[in-house]
């Protein structure tokens, strides 16, 4: 437990002073107003990069922004209390975690994590732990919290104090989260203090540490340059940049468009022998993806085939999603093209060289299992337009090898489109309404298990026959 400042905390929280109430009181008139379609559905809408909600965890955020709170603080916290008392510990801190995203899909109740935390606290099974208490104070620097926010962390540094390496990762974590939530003071704050503790500290691994925090927070802030100087006070300090650094400094130019920058990082990188791999390219092309930058992000795929740097499930999506005719086409699954072929008359040149460039990889190959009792093939992982195109690529792949018969037929195809635990809207998977849409339109036997509604199946023999009438 968290001993006398705990206390303090928690009488703060549940005897706020009348500005605090009265905040909350405005958070709750606010959620009055969210519409009575949004409270009553079951939907989880969970943008990218945040923690995915359990149902428990949606069906409890849900009940927090009902009219029946609104403007009831104490109604509110002992919701609360009910929600993580009856709460095993992974929906609690699934909620904990959701609501501490900076990408959170309910912004309009992070107000609450504090309170939320606090009762979690009080829970048996509860553990302290460092980097949820970076992430939760960032996100009151974030909402101007300043008073919750330096109890917590004077806690946090008096607990840990003792111990260099866990004081200086504490650090590492608040220079983070702070940048991830794009608190500037907090961030500015904690990265005078990693320093100190670098310049007092022999630890090479503390300051490599502290080093890593510093260039990627700086990164996230939208400061690669002053990131590169980091860098530049490693060598200063004999301490080797890696991978790490350099991939973020070289992201943090490429999704603010500042490409040469980016391409000098890249070459940099290169003569200092790191090797360029696929998690580094992905980033490259996402970077001239977002700047819709195509011949630019067609010569990286070509370099990338020159330097045999395999391509990823991660290319596909970055690729595809920046292709603003295969994005039109899928916005109509009724008329889309359904083959291979008929695709590439739709699109542009630059994008014609991108679709071929993926085509010619092994990604679909390293996608595809197959074996005489199953063919499967799993969109995981997979956007909707990588689905589109890899699912066509599986087509022509299959009618290839049941037609040269040169491999075993085996007793059952499978095709994994997921069921949409995942999804914008949970249950609601665009990924199988495509691949439900293309089996009815191409007359394909295989039909959504009975055993798995995130599968599609069918017997071998039928799907031979399908594909090679």
């Amino acid at each position: 437990m968290i001993s006398n400042s705990n206390i303090s905390l928690r009488r703060f929280l549940f005897n706020p002073p009348q500005r605090l109430s009265q905040s909350i009181s405005d958070w709750g008139e606010g959620l009055s107003n969210v519409s009575w379609t949004y409270r009553t559905s079951m939907e989880v809408r969970c943008k990218a990069g945040t923690v995915p909600l359990m149902k428990q965890g949606h069906r409890f955020l849900s009940s927090l922004s009902s009219p029946a709170l609104a403007g009831d603080p104490s109604a509110t916290n002992r919701h609360i209390k009910k929600f993580v008392a009856a709460s095993p510990k992974s929906v609690s801190l699934n909620v904990l975690s959701h609501l501490l995203s900076a990408q959170t899909s309910h912004p309009h109740l992070s107000f609450f994590a504090l309170s939320l935390y606090s009762e979690i606290t009080e829970a048996s099974w509860f553990d302290w732990n460092p980097k949820l208490i970076a992430e939760l104070v960032a996100l009151l620097n974030k909402q101007e919290r300043s008073h919750e926010s330096e109890t917590l962390l004077s806690n946090a540094v008096s607990r840990l104090k003792s111990n260099e390496r866990d004081i200086a990762l504490f650090y590492c974590n608040l220079v983070e989260s702070n940048s991830k939530q794009g608190s500037i003071q907090g961030f500015n704050e904690a990265c005078v203090r990693l320093r100190e503790i670098t310049r007092r500290s022999t630890s090479v691994y503390v300051k490599t540490q502290a080093y890593k925090s510093m260039v990627s927070g700086l990164c996230n802030m939208d400061q690669p340059h002053d990131a590169e100087s980091v860098i530049e006070e490693m060598r200063i300090a004999k301490i080797k940049p890696g991978l790490f650094e350099y991939k973020s400094v070289l992201y943090g130019y490429g999704r603010l468009g500042l490409f040469e920058d980016m391409n000098r990082v890249v070459h940099r990188m290169e003569t200092e022998g790191h090797k360029i791999d696929t998690v580094c390219s992905n980033m490259v092309l996402s970077s001239y993806g977002a700047h819709n930058a195509l011949p630019q992000m067609g010569s990286w795929l070509q370099k990338l085939k020159d330097s045999n740097v395999p391509l990823s499930e991660r290319t596909y999506n970055s690729v595809l999603n920046s292709c603003p005719t295969i994005l039109s086409l899928l916005k109509d699954l009724d008329s889309c093209p359904v083959s291979l072929s008929e695709l590439l008359t739709f699109l542009n040149k630059d994008e014609e060289v991108l679709v071929r460039g993926l085509t010619q990889s092994s990604v679909l190959d390293e996608a595809i299992e197959w074996s005489s009792l199953e063919g499967k093939l799993d969109l995981h992982g997979m956007h909707l337009s990588s689905s589109y195109l890899i699912m066509m690529q599986w087509m022509d792949e299959m009618r290839i090898r049941f037609s040269e018969g040169k491999c075993v037929v085996p007793a059952e195809i499978v095709l994994v489109s997921g069921s949409g635990k995942h999804s914008n809207v949970r249950g609601e998977s665009p990924v199988k309404a495509l691949v439900k849409k293309i089996m009815v339109r191409t007359g394909s036997p295989m039909r959504i298990d009975r055993k798995n509604i995130g599968s599609f199946i069918a017997k071998g023999k039928t799907v031979k026959e399908w594909l090679c009438q």
